[in-house]
Parts: C-alpha cells; structure tokens; sequence
C-alpha cells in the first residue's frame, strides 16, 4: 500500500466499483426486515452547494448502517425537475427547458456520485420526464373522481412580470415577487383546488402518531391547519333580506359589536354601498387590490378602511351598526367578513381608535368597573357586562351560552373552522406537468381518459417572458375533440404546482420502473412508510402537509394501507460561512479582499461586522463543494460534515476543521498501512481467558467504541460523538503495546467497520487492502461484547486535604475498607501521609479517598 494517504487516487478508483459491488442496488430479500432512507430530492440546477452535501451525506451514513445491520434499505435518489427556474432559464439563454434541466441533472448526478452515496440509481425518478409526470396526471384525476378537485374564481397574487400565480409564500414581506422583483398584484382568475381542507381534522389529529418527528415541526404543521373553535354569527342588512356571515373564537363578545367589516371584494360590497359612498369604495377597493396578501395583513402595516354607507343590525342588541370595507379583511379567509368588537380585540381597538368609532366593553375582569375608559383592548377571560340576560356570566361559560341561544332564535351555531385554506394548483406557465382536463362546451370540464395520459408538454416552444403561458398560445396543442361527445373543445393550458410532484415521489421510488401503475400497492406498501426521511425545515410546512394529504387521499382511494408517510424526520440545521458585512451601507464584501486580522472595507477602510450565516454567492460567503472535493476529497468533506455539529443544528464552515479532519484520516491510513506490511496471521483467535493486561484494556476500547458508536448512529444521530469516538480508538491502537496480538487485528479492523459508513471510500480501500475480498459495505456491523467493557480495575483518585494528589488503580471488585487500604499503602499517598496523624478518611466508593491529616 502506499505510505501516503491520497484521496483523489482511492475515490477516484472506488467511483468505478460501487455498481460492480452492487452498493447502489436496493436488497429486495424478504427475509430481512426493510429500512427505507429518504433525502429530499433537489431542484436540478446544476450545481451541488454545501446544504446538498451535508442532507445527502447525513442519508447516506444512515442507509449504508442500516445495510451492514443486516436490513433491505431503499435508498434511492431523483430530481425535482419542473419549475419556473428552467423557463427563465430558456428566456435567458435560448435554450429550451428540457434540455436545460436535463444537462443539470446529469452534472449533478455526476457530482453527487463524487461525494460516494449509494443511491440506487436504477430506481431514478425526473419529475419532468412523460414516464413521471403521466402518473401525476393520473394521481390528478384520482382526486378529481374523489371530488378533491375543482375550480374556482379566485383573487390570486399575480406577477405582472412573469406572467404567473404566486404562492403567498412566493411574496416577500415588501409585496414583491421573490424571482421578478415586480410588485405583485391580486387578480381574479380560475383557478384549480385541490380540496385539502377535507382533511383538515386527520392532517392535525394524526400529528400526535409522529412520534418521530421534531415537535418545533409538528407545531408548525398545526398552527398552519389553525384550528378555531367558534360560532358562525348572522348580521342583517337594513333595507335587505341578506346577511353578513362572519365566523368568530369569541362569541361572548358579540354584545359589544360597534361595526361589521367586509373584504372589498366580497360580492356584499357592491350590494350595501351607498350611492354617495360607491366613488369612494370603488377607488379604495380598485386600491386594495393592487396589493398582495401579505401586505394587506402584515402585523407592523396600519389597517385601512372606509364605510360603505350601510347598516347592519346585531341580532343579539336589534342595534344598527356600520358597514366598513378594510384592506385587512380577505374575502378567502373565513366568510370575508368580520364583526368588529374593539374593546375587546387589539387589532379592532387600533382601528376603532384611528377611525373614531364606538367602543363598548362587554367583559371586565372580576370586580372591574363596565364604565371605565379603556386606554387598550381587555382580551382575556372574565364576567359579561352590558350583554343583556348575559350579564354576570363568566365570559368562558358565556361562550357556550351564546352560541346555544343564536341556535334557539336562528341566526347562528356552532362551528370548527381552519386556517387551512384549500390548495391552489394551477400555474400558467409551461414547464409543469399539464393538467389534464378538457374543456367543452356541451358537456363541462372532461377528464383526459387514461389511455390518453400522459398529456404531454409540446417541444420547441418559444419563450418570451411575457404574455399568456406559453401552452394558451399553441392552438395545435390547444384544440382537441372532447373526449365524451366529440365537439370542438379546449385542453386546460394551466399546469400544476411543483409541490404536487413532490408530494408522491416517495410512493413511486419502490416501484420506479412500472409503466402499467403509477405504482404496484403491494410493493409500496410493502416498503412505506419511509422510515428516516432528511431534509430542510424550509419544507416543514406545505411539502410535509402535502405529502401528508396525497398519502391519506391515496389510501382513501384503496391504493395505500398507511396513513401517515414519513415515520421519523430529521431536519437538518443550515452550513454558515464566515461573513464580511459593511454596517453602514449593508454590503457584503468578498473574503478574498479582506484582511481576516484586520477586517475592512477595502474600499471605505470601515471596520467590518464578522459573523457567520447561511451560506449565499450574494453574501460571498459560499464554498464550492467541487474545490473541497478537488484538495481534501469527498471522505474528509464527509467527515468534517458529520463532526462539525450534530444534524439538527447549523455548522459553520471552518477550514482549520477540515484539514483536522483530512489529518485524522491521513493517520488512520499510516496506521492500517503498517498494520498491512507487517503481515502475519490475521486469522489467529484471541484466548479470551489468557488476555494480558494491555490486551485487556485494548480490546475494552475496542467494544466500548461499538458500544459508543453504535448508540451515536442510532436514536438523535450523534454523528459528531460518533467521529471522536473514532479518534479515541484510533489513539488507543497507536499507543497500545500489544500490536503483535489478534486483538490489535480485531481493533485495526473493528476501526474500519465502524469508519466505513462515515469515509467509505478510505474504509473500503484500507479494508482490501489488509487482505480482504469482498467490500467492507458488504461486512456485518460489529456488536459489542458486554464482557468485554468490564473493567478489572478502577481508577480511585487520592486527596489529602482535598487536594488531588494523584491516582491509582485497585481491583474493580474491591469494597469500600478495601479501597481505603489500598489507598494508604499505596506509593503516591505514602509521600504525603507518612509519619502524620490520620485525622480522618474520607471514601467515595468507585472515586476517590481523602486523607485529612494533622
């Protein structure tokens, strides 16, 4: 073997052995228990970053484990490939879509291959690929049979520049498109739903069933499905036979209704205007809808509004009240109309304040004063006043006292209601998987027959980045006969939601291959639910709730026997680079222009802020995997990964760290190659009864790393122990004296073993090239002997005034009076107690003796 620890040499050899060895092929034997490792697939766009790396490899380590321990993993790897990056991608550079995202993929591949995953590769699934994306076409119409899909107009956030429906989440806090940057509008268009708030109930209560999941995750999926308890209240309108519906958490404060808000949008607005108001309302609602969602309701904006001129009457007072329009109000949430009850609500108090209107307590603390002028909003429980037959009634009683007697005289009930709204599909833009519906004027909107399925996407199809979506303008693709009658009829020209791909992938990796199903249920049920997926707390929310839904629709349809998809979860933390930021201008400033003993601007000479955050090419701050690659190779990037933090928390970048770790490794080799050229019998058992002392204390390191190591890859996925670990063995094997014996074997090769999953390429080498066959990823994981962690001697530390002195070691079995003796005679406590009165001795049994002497 070489005597020099040469990465590029050894990773590039072993990039060539991993298919031959069959370590990226899935086991399918059913006489092993099954274990299926999921990482979140990515976005293809062409180049790894050091998050890829670090949620691939943490997978990684955790499916190459479950291998030797004898399970069938799954472990398999695909591409989140359609999206609006690749259309702009083919305005930007000629290029069509495809072609761009499939150049990407093929360069990531590559790159992730460099990093020595054992993806199975022959179970590869391409979002945008006809053999996918027919199957999401399927899954579609599955839920549009169930009545889970539908459309409807709908206020949409609508970028003006790009020519598509954005996702709330797809807005920044400023209102502006998060690709564009164009000021995003609300637009009424039709739009497809898939109906997920029939699910709202099973989505929240299942939670509890993820016993291994984050619970920072779970609290996010259940303050997103926001599950209200409340009434729904009904205000009539002077002068109409209508009413204004509005759902409220606080049904016992309806005697202090001093208003009624609508969204400007509400189909009522227009009905209960004045005409002296309907200018006014007009410009301001025409105003409002300029605006998108989230600056309408953003915490820290002022609330707008104006009266539309009508009344409405509380039907608990027979009071009239006025009828406002506010930018805060959103015709999509709840009824789109809220009561307004300001003494009693922050926000209604605020607005109450800036418009001069009423207010009127209707709760008070125990004893308080109904009357006193109120410089804030109560908010919490306490005694009903000024609320008719209500009055004295404990506010939290007086909830259900309420909601009973608008049942008895008609004009309210009880009602559950969500967040959750239902979820928005449609995208008019080209490169996503087309929905497949036909419109005809004779019989509605058609299902595309299966046999026809997958429609797909035209080629060659010119880009402008304006305008309709490209699929509205290609009348040959557009115009197609019905399918039920026959007559002149349109295809849908919207596509789907990425999220939509991405919310059944996991169902078609053990069944990748299958063109007759979009999958076989007994495969996939035989291999669901994943056991470990990994991924980033950037998707804790509408992916996994999505998966969620698809899964629980799914089963509901008779394809799945399981109800929740994801068993355990682990999100990992964010990779930080050290960052250069100017404080007075905001900039970023290049790490290369900047003396890190002195950091300034090199422009201004201002001190520079020094601190470390997520990874970005717009902070200067990134490191481009390929480079760590290129110098330390994939093993050591491996490795500083998985010892830099544990999972769930963000590492920082330190190149110090890395080279420790390429340091670390480059000793294993020294130690291994020596091993190696000394030769002898390798084959030679230990007598376990005969061991020696160094023996003995060698093969306790030996098992205690089992032990230890064992227990870190398991549970919270302790990788970052697990390495120093590592090292302990590492020293314990070059200081040891008894390297002539077998159980250095044993320890040369239990090191190994335990560093395989970790540096795979390293361990594989070192493992063949001490004499061995067949791969070390194909070996057995080493099980610790728990007769081999007894100690046969303790260390006891010796005191003498409360001092330590020193230490010694006695029989692991001795007893309290025995530890004092040997304490006394030994060498190290004769120096200090020798001749001198023994005052008193102190025994910590198993720690330590104390000698207080005169």
């Amino acid at each position: 073997m070489e005597s020099r620890y040469t990465p590029k040499a050894i990773e590039d050899k072993w990039q060539q052995t991993w298919a031959e060895l069959g370590l990226d092929q899935t086991s399918t034997d059913p006489n092993k228990p099954k274990f299926y490792a999921l990482s979140m697939f990515p976005y293809p766009s062409g180049n790894l970053h050091m998050g890829h790396v670090r949620v691939y490899t943490i997978a990684d380590v955790i499916a190459r484990l479950k291998k030797m321990q004898g399970y069938r993993v799954l472990h398999p790897m695909g591409w989140d490939a359609f999206g609006l990056p690749a259309e702009n991608a083919a305005i930007d550079r000629g290029i069509q879509p495809a072609e761009w995202t499939y150049q990407n993929v093929a360069q990531m591949q590559k790159q992730l291959q460099k990093l020595g995953t054992c993806f199975d590769w022959s179970r590869e699934v391409t979002t945008c690929s006809p053999d996918y994306y027919r199957w999401t076409q399927w899954i579609f119409l599955q839920f549009y049979q169930a009545g889970l899909a539908y459309q409807k107009e709908s206020a949409v956030n609508w970028d003006p520049v790009d020519q598509t429906v954005l996702a709330n989440e797809q807005v920044d806090n400023e209102g502006r498109s998060w690709r564009s940057g164009a000021q995003v509008e609300r637009k009424l268009l039709k739009q497809w739903f898939l109906k997920i708030t029939d699910y709202a109930e099973q989505l929240l209560t299942d939670l509890d069933k993820l016993k291994g999941w984050p619970e920072r995750v779970k609290l996010m999926q259940a303050n997103w499905i926001g599950k209200s308890v409340g009434a729904y209240l009904e205000f009539p309108i002077v002068g109409s036979d209508e009413k204004i519906g509005v759902f409220t958490t606080r049904p016992d404060t309806v005697y202090g209704v001093t208003y009624v808000v609508l969204a400007p949008e509400h189909p009522l607005t227009a009905r209960v205007t004045t005409s002296d108001r309907q200018e006014a309302v007009e410009a301001f609602a025409k105003e409002v809808a300029g605006q998108s969602e989230l600056e309408r309701t953003a915490e820290d904006k002022p609330k707008r509004g104006i009266p539309t001129g009508g009344k409405a009457i509380n039907p608990f007072t027979g009071e009239e009240v006025p009828i406002l329009i506010a930018d805060y109000v959103l015709y999509e949430y709840g009824t789109g109309a809220v009561m307004g009850v300001p003494a009693h609500d922050v926000r209604d108090f605020k607005f109450a304040t800036e418009k001069n209107l009423p207010i009127k307590t209707v709760i008070v603390p125990e004893g308080g004063d109904a009357n006193a002028p109120l410089e804030a909003a109560y908010t919490e429980p306490g005694i009903m006043v000024n609320s008719g037959q209500f009055d004295g009634t404990p506010s939290i009683q007086g909830k259900e006292a309420i909601v009973k007697f608008a049942e008895a005289q008609g004009f309210g009930k009880a009602r559950v209601q969500y967040r959750l709204r239902d979820w928005l599909i449609s995208r008019q833009r080209y490169w996503g998987a087309p929905i497949p519906i036909i419109h005809c004027s004779q019989c509605g909107a058609v299902p595309v027959p299966d046999q026809d399925l997958p429609v797909r996407l035209p080629e060659n199809v010119a880009f402008s980045g304006r305008g309709p979506s490209p699929l509205a303008q290609l009348e040959d693709w557009v115009n197609v006969p019905c399918p039920s009658c026959g007559t002149a009829a349109k295809r849908e020209t919207d596509t789907m939601d990425t999220f939509i791909d991405s919310s059944w992938y996991f169902l078609r990796y053990p069944d990748a291959n299958n063109d007759q199903q979009a999958f076989d249920p007994v495969i996939t049920n035989d291999w669901m639910a994943v056991d470990q997926y990994v991924g980033g707390i950037e998707h804790a929310i509408l992916h996994l709730l999505y998966s969620r839904f698809f899964t629980k629709v799914l089963r509901d349809r008779g394809l799945l026997n399981f109800d929740e998809p994801f068993e355990r979860l682990l999100t990992q933390g964010m990779v930080q680079g050290l960052t250069y930021k100017n404080p007075t201008t905001g900039k970023y400033v290049t790490p290369n222009l900047v003396n890190a003993g002195d950091p300034r601007d090199p422009k201004t000479g201002e001190t520079l802020e020094v601190f470390y955050e997520k990874m970005s090419k717009s902070k200067y701050n990134g490191v481009d995997p390929e480079a760590v690659l290129a110098k330390y190779g994939a093993d050591t990037a491996r490795m500083f990964i998985l010892f830099k933090a544990p999972p769930e928390k963000d590492l920082e970048w330190d190149d110090a760290d890395v080279e420790g770790q390429f340091r670390f490794l480059g000793r294993v080799w020294r130690l291994v190659s020596e091993f190696a050229e000394k030769g002898g019998d390798r084959t030679k058992k230990a007598n376990l009864a005969e061991l020696s002392k160094p023996e003995k204390d060698l093969r306790r390191a030996i098992h205690t790393a089992i032990q230890a190591v064992t227990e870190d890859f398991e549970g919270e996925y302790q990788f970052n122990t697990a390495v120093s670990e590592l090292m302990k063995l590492s020293n314990a094997l070059t200081d040891t004296t008894c390297k002539d014996s077998p159980i250095y074997v044993e320890g040369i090769q239990t090191l190994l073993l335990l560093l395989a999953p970790l540096a795979p390429h390293i361990a594989d080498e070192l493992w063949q090239g001490i004499g061995h066959t067949e791969s070390i990823h194909l070996q057995a994981w080493p099980e610790a002997d728990a007769a081999a962690l007894v100690a046969d001697e303790i260390t006891i530390v010796i005191q003498i005034l409360g001092k330590t002195r020193g230490s010694i070691q006695v029989p692991a079995g001795a007893d309290k009076a025995a530890q004092e003796q040997y304490a006394r005679e030994s060498e190290l406590a004769q120096r200090y107690i020798e001749g001198k009165e023994i005052k008193k001795v102190i025994v910590v049994p198993g720690k330590l003796v104390n000698f207080v002497v005169a």
